[in-house]
């Protein structure tokens, strides 16, 4: 199966092609900028009716939660509508599409303890959810007619991985900050979420592609549930430190995006029933001793 993927650069596309180069049954192609632009509303057509690949993931967007709140305009053409061009161009030349979407089209209002199911109504509460909804809504209005070919959307969380950059890092660092300072590094307690490595997702990813694609959609997470502040005590205990963290409340922590309090999905069941390991395994192996001491900043 010739597989385009959008994104190739990213934390995903990256792991994604690494996992794709792994299976005898899947042959990357990956598009990336210049060539794939999502602020450009001719790409998706240009690439689609020039390769003619057997399928699309749609992994590029703009994952800048407060990047979008503050340009909510910008998020909506990166996230909405380079998305439904997508699926559109998909459309038209018979091509299966695997949209990747959001733990943030959910409100994060509800207060059972339980993870956004794949059939629970979406309801975003900021620009970078609105514009993920909106991908999600126009590639099932482009893929709802007779004989169109397969639409898979996949949701996600949290994600953590090479080449760095990401929550991990970032307390990392903000750990040695605090240290000098002499000061408690605050992180946020009461907001919860699904910590998703990148390599895990991906090779969760080629096992439903090797599958056949399954139609729906796929909450896709590694297991169990944090908080950020847990998810920064776990990252400092593996990494050796002893930074003191002092949790604080969301609504105390100023930023431009409002994120879901409970940012929780419950995974959907990979092929043969299998489930993604817990968080804390996938960031044990992410921060290994070798890659603690050259973590990316």
């Amino acid at each position: 199966m010739r597989v385009a993927l959008t994104g190739a650069g990213g934390r995903l596309g990256r792991a994604l092609v690494t996992a794709m180069a792994a299976s005898p049954a899947l042959e990357a192609i990956p598009w990336s900028r210049p060539d794939y632009d999502l602020d450009d509303p001719t790409a998706a057509e240009r690439l689609v009716d020039a390769e003619r690949p057997d399928l699309v993931v749609h992994a590029a967007a703009w994952t800048d939660v407060d990047g979008c709140a503050r340009d909510p305009i910008l998020a909506q053409r990166r996230n909405g509508d380079a998305a439904a061009e997508m699926a559109r161009a998909c459309v038209v030349h018979g091509v299966n599409l695997v949209l990747i979407s959001t733990n943030e089209v959910f409100d994060g209002a509800r207060t059972d303890g339980v993870g956004y199911d794949r059939f629970d109504d979406p309801n975003p509460i900021n620009p970078y959810g609105v514009g993920k909804l909106a991908g999600e809504t126009a590639a099932w209005q482009a893929f709802a007619a007779e004989g169109a070919p397969k639409l898979a959307i996949v949701r996600t969380a949290w994600l953590f991985g090479p080449p760095g950059d990401d929550f991990p890092s970032k307390i990392l660092a903000a750990a040695e900050r605090a240290d000098a300072a002499g000061e408690p590094l605050r992180v946020v307690a009461d907001e919860m979420g699904s910590p998703t490595y990148a390599p895990d997702l991906a090779e969760a990813l080629v096992a439903l592609l090797e599958a056949g694609v399954p139609r729906g959609i796929h909450h896709v997470v590694n297991g169990d549930v944090a908080s950020r502040a847990g998810w920064a005590a776990e990252v400092l205990r593996l990494a050796g430190r002893s930074t003191r963290i002092e949790p604080i409340a969301l609504a105390d922590w100023p930023r431009a995006s409002t994120p879901p309090a409970w940012a929780v999905l419950a995974p959907t069941p990979l092929p043969g029933g299998r489930t993604m390991r817990g968080w804390r395994e996938a960031l044990a192996a992410y921060l290994s001793p070798a890659s603690v001491a050259g973590a990316p900043r």
